[in-house]
């Protein structure tokens, strides 16, 4: 073929929307074969790959949705659902999702949900039937809820879940290893030789909040460090409740020479009480918070915080779930499931001032 203008042009396409058909004839191959390439399936071989996506790309053909979905018994659309208050995790993790979607094929439908609802589960699967999404990415807290797994399961919704607490199901999951990050801020504040610390938890209803305090008062006692009970405050994972706990820690008979916050919003809630207090950060206060979020890097001193790759997680989880949608489970194992979250250091962190002079 001389070039596919030419072939446009013969085949007299130039004034009507190209067809699946116009794309095989132009490249050669069989429908099915361009069905395959645009729902990235194995088995297409890297030369006629290349020659269909060239072909796709001049004829700038797009699949018409409602006929794709009637041809495969697909929506050819995944959910993202959260009930979850930081809107930074949500956007990272939207943003990670959406650069597989779209490339192959896929729409994102945002869904967020009311955890103080009796009927959440119910209205999710309600939700689910009512759009006939293909499969569903879970953010935690939501992610934990082994009753709502069940309930995708039983209606055989493929799903992956992003959680901090590993388990064998590797195919429908992406786990961040909250244990090692956690362990990496104790030993900071520890070689920076604080020993009077304190710790705002998040919310009761989460699994990770809960692995964040188990793993921070464990690397704390092996170093001969004990986090006293009246060093634990319960935050709710958003600004105003590091505002009250940062008061209950700070004007308590023996205040912290550093907090460690469960999220950055419970920590920069810290940081602006401890200023109206007329504490100095860092001199007479370290703060480190968890998440990396964009204010993070903003606020002045800079947080030292956790960088959890919420990006990189949305990016696994929905290349996991299409490979499901696909009912490729062996793929969707191997695609990587682990994330070590990595300690950022920025302003907020120096020694206690007992060892500054």
């Amino acid at each position: 073929m001389d070039s596919i203008k030419e072939n446009i042009i013969e085949g007299s396409i130039v004034d009507k929307k190209p067809t699946i058909s116009d794309v095989a004839r132009l490249a050669g191959v069989s429908k099915k074969t361009v069905s395959r390439v645009i729902n990235s399936e194995p088995n297409v071989g890297a030369k006629t790959l290349s020659k269909v996506k060239k072909v796709i790309e001049d004829l700038d053909y797009s699949p018409n949705p409602q006929a794709r979905g009637l041809a495969f018994s697909r929506s050819f659309l995944l959910a993202m659902i959260y009930d979850n208050p930081n809107a930074s995790f949500i956007t990272d993790a939207m943003y990670g999702a959406l650069s597989q979607c779209r490339p192959n094929g896929y729409e994102l439908v945002v869904h967020p949900c009311d955890a103080t609802q009796a009927s959440l589960h119910d209205d999710i699967i309600k939700f689910i039937r009512r759009t006939k999404i293909d499969g569903v990415i879970l953010l935690p807290p939501l992610s934990e809820s082994n009753d709502l797994i069940n309930k995708l399961k039983a209606i055989k919704c493929n799903y992956v879940r992003l959680v901090s607490v590993i388990s064998d199901d590797v195919a429908h999951m992406v786990h961040f290893n909250d244990r090692e990050a956690v362990k990496d801020i104790a030993e900071h504040l520890i070689a920076l030789g604080h020993r009077d610390i304190g710790f705002i938890k998040g919310p009761d209803n989460s699994k990770s909040a809960a692995e964040r305090h188990d793993a921070f008062r464990d690397a704390l006692e092996q170093n001969g460090v004990h986090l006293g009970a009246n060093q634990i405050v319960f935050g709710a994972n958003t600004f105003q409740s590091g505002v009250d706990c940062a008061v209950q820690l700070l004007k308590s008979d023996n205040p912290p020479t550093a907090i460690f916050a469960s999220n950055d919003e419970m920590a920069i809630g810290v940081m602006v009480t401890a200023q109206k207090m007329g504490i100095d950060i860092p001199s007479e206060l370290t703060i480190i918070g968890f998440d990396d979020m964009p204010q993070a890097s903003k606020v002045w001193p800079a947080l030292t915080t956790v960088n959890l790759k919420v990006k990189e997680m949305g990016k696994l989880a929905t290349l996991k779930l299409l490979a499901l949608c696909n009912n490729n489970i062996g793929l969707a194992k191997t695609i990587k499931s682990e994330l070590v979250p990595t300690l950022v250091r920025r302003e907020t962190t120096a020694p206690p001032p007992i060892l500054r002079g």
